[in-house]
C-alpha cells in the first residue's frame, strides 16, 4: 500500500499544479483586511496560498511532509519573485522558535485520530490577538465525492464539523465559523460543488 507521503509526492511530481496557482478565494477575501506581519501555512503543499501572502508583504512560513510539494512551492515563489520559509515536517513534529500573527489552515487535513491534537499544537504558535483563517472540507463533503471532482479525504473522521473545529482551536473567538456549499475551481484537484467549513477568528488566550 502506498504511504501518504508517497501519495502526495506522486500528485505533486509533475508540471501541473494539482490545486492550481491561484490562492483560495476565502483567503483573498480576508487576508487583505489585516496589516501584513507573520503568517504560518500548515500542510501547504505546492504553495499557492503562501506565495499570495508573500506578495502582499507577509513574512511567510509554511510546512508540509511532501518534498515534491516544497519543490513546487519554491518554483512558484521564484516565478512570482517572493521568498518563503518552508520546512519539510509533519504537524506532529514541526517546530518553530517564533509565534505568528496569523495561521491559515487551508485544506490542512490530518488523520482523524490526530487531527484535533495537531490543530491544538499549532494553535500554540499563534500570538495572543492573532488571527486564524481556515477553509476545511466538512463531513458532508462525502456526499459530493461521487458526483464531483471537488476532492477531499474519503475518511469521515478526517473531515470536520463545526464543533470539532471549536475543540481543535479552543482559544479562538470566532467572528465567522460556518458550513458553506460552493463550487470549487482550484486546479485539477478541486473541481465542482463541495461542502466546506470556513472560519475567521482571533486568539484570546
Amino acid at each position: 500500500m502506498e504511504n501518504p507521503i508517497q501519495s502526495w509526492d506522486n500528485k505533486y511530481a509533475n508540471d501541473t499544479f494539482y490545486y492550481g496557482i491561484e490562492p483560495n478565494a476565502w483567503l483573498v477575501e480576508n487576508l487583505k483586511i489585516f496589516p501584513a506581519h507573520s503568517i504560518l501555512f500548515p500542510a501547504e503543499g505546492e504553495g499557492r496560498n503562501a506565495v499570495y501572502a508573500a506578495k502582499l508583504g507577509w513574512n511567510v512560513s509554511a510546512f508540509d511532509f511532501s518534498e515534491e510539494g516544497k519543490n513546487k512551492a519554491t518554483l512558484l515563489a521564484t516565478n512570482q519573485k517572493v521568498e518563503l520559509s518552508y520546512k519539510i515536517a509533519s504537524a506532529e513534529d514541526v517546530e518553530f522558535d517564533i509565534t505568528f500573527s496569523a495561521i491559515g489552515f487551508f485544506y490542512s487535513h490530518f488523520p482523524g485520530p490526530i487531527k484535533i491534537q495537531c490543530f491544538q499544537r499549532l494553535e500554540n504558535y499563534l500570538s495572543v490577538g492573532g488571527t486564524v483563517i481556515l477553509e476545511l472540507f466538512s463531513k458532508n463533503q462525502i456526499e459530493y465525492q461521487n458526483t464531483t471532482r471537488s476532492g477531499g479525504p474519503k475518511d469521515l473522521f478526517t473531515l470536520w464539523d463545526i464543533e470539532e473545529v471549536k475543540i481543535a482551536l479552543p482559544n479562538i473567538k470566532w467572528q465567522v465559523l460556518e458550513e458553506v456549499i460552493y463550487e470549487l475551481n482550484e486546479g485539477p484537484g478541486h473541481q465542482g460543488m463541495g461542502s466546506v467549513i470556513r472560519g475567521i477568528g482571533q486568539k484570546v488566550g
